[in-house]
């Protein structure tokens, strides 16, 4: 994956966990995004990007 489609994935990323905190989401819901938003900053990190 390139930097910029990681940056990109990142970025969706955090909308929908945003969107789903500012909807009230189950916690399920906002506990998903937020592992899978860490996941994509941690390969980011480990890219070296």
């Amino acid at each position: 994956m390139t930097r910029e489609e990681l940056i990109t994935r990142i970025e969706e990323t955090r909308r929908k966990l945003n969107q789903s905190i500012d909807q009230r989401e189950k916690y399920e819901v906002i506990y998903r995004h937020s592992v899978e938003l860490d996941g994509l900053i941690e390969q980011y990190i480990v890219s070296g990007f």
